[in-house]
C-alpha cells in the first residue's frame, strides 16, 4: 500500500528516512511528504498550503494510509476530510485531531512570524525520556521554525464521511487507557464518531521515528493491513 508519511512540527521529510525504509522492506511503499514552510522553508506558508500538498500527495498515490505525526494527526485528519473516499486510512502518531474552528498548532510564542523549536524543557517527561543528548542534537538540527499562518490557521472540516476512515492512533508517550479517559470526558471530539478507531500502545517517546523506527514501521504496516481489509470489507 502507498503510505503518506507527514511530519510534526519543526520536522523535515527525512526525519522519516529510517521508518520510510522499514516500510519498503515490508513491502510499502512510503512516501515522506514534502511540506510548504518546512523543506521549502518560507515564512510566508499556509496550514492550507500545507493540506494543498498533502491532498496533491494522496490524489497521486493508489488509495493511501496517511500517517501524521503529533500536531499533524490533524494535518491527516484533514486530508481525510477532504479525501473520504481516496483515503484508505489514517494513523495518527502521539497526537489527536483538533477540533473545528481551533487553531492548528499555535501552543508557542511567536515571533518574526515564526514559531520556533521551544528548547527541550516544554518535552521533558515522557515525551523526551528516550532521546540521548546526540538524538536530541540531531532534532535540534533538523527544525524548521514554523509560519505563523501554519501555526495559527483555523482547522475546518466539512465532510462527515470522515469518520467512516479508519483511524488507527499509536500511543508513544501516553497510553491507551489516557485516549480512552479523554474520550470520555469530552475532550477529543473528533474521535467519539469514528467508526473504526484502534488504539495501539508503543513504549517509546514523542520521536518514535527517531527512537523505534523498526517497531513503528511495523505498526503502520498493521495498521495498512487492517485499513484495507476494512475498506474492502465495506464495498463487498
Amino acid at each position: 500500500m502507498d503510505i503518506v508519511l507527514i511530519a510534526g512540527l519543526w520536522m523535515p521529510a527525512t526525519v522519516w528516512d529510517e521508518t520510510a525504509t522499514e516500510l519498503d522492506t515490508l513491502g510499502h511503499r512510503a512516501i515522506p511528504l514534502e511540506l510548504p514552510g518546512v523543506d521549502e522553508p518560507t515564512a510566508s506558508a499556509s496550514l492550507d498550503d500545507q493540506l494543498t500538498a498533502a491532498i496533491d500527495a494522496v490524489d497521486k498515490a493508489d488509495r493511501p494510509l496517511v500517517v501524521g505525526h503529533s500536531a499533524a494527526s490533524t494535518l491527516a485528519w484533514l486530508v481525510a476530510d477532504r479525501r473520504p473516499e481516496a483515503v484508505a486510512g489514517v494513523v495518527m502518531i502521539g497526537g489527536f485531531p483538533a477540533e473545528t474552528g481551533s487553531s492548528y498548532a499555535a501552543f508557542f510564542d511567536i515571533a518574526n512570524g515564526v514559531m520556533a523549536f521551544p528548547g527541550w524543557e516544554p518535552f521533558e517527561g515522557p515525551d523526551a525520556a528516550d532521546l540521548d543528548g546526540p538524538t536530541r542534537d540531531r532534532l535540534v538540527a533538523l527544525a524548521v521554525p514554523v509560519p505563523r499562518a501554519v501555526a495559527e490557521g483555523q482547522v475546518t472540516y466539512r465532510d462527515d464521511r470522515r469518520f467512516t476512515v479508519p483511524l488507527t492512533i499509536v500511543c508513544p508517550e501516553f497510553s491507551p487507557d489516557d485516549v480512552r479517559s479523554l474520550m470520555d470526558n469530552g475532550e477529543i471530539v473528533e474521535l467519539t464518531p469514528v467508526n473504526h478507531l484502534d488504539l495501539v500502545d508503543l513504549d517509546s517517546g514523542h520521536w518514535p521515528m527517531i527512537t523505534r523506527p523498526a517497531d513503528l514501521a511495523r505498526l503502520i504496516a498493521t495498521a495498512a493491513d487492517a485499513a484495507g481489509s476494512i475498506r474492502r470489507g465495506s464495498q463487498s
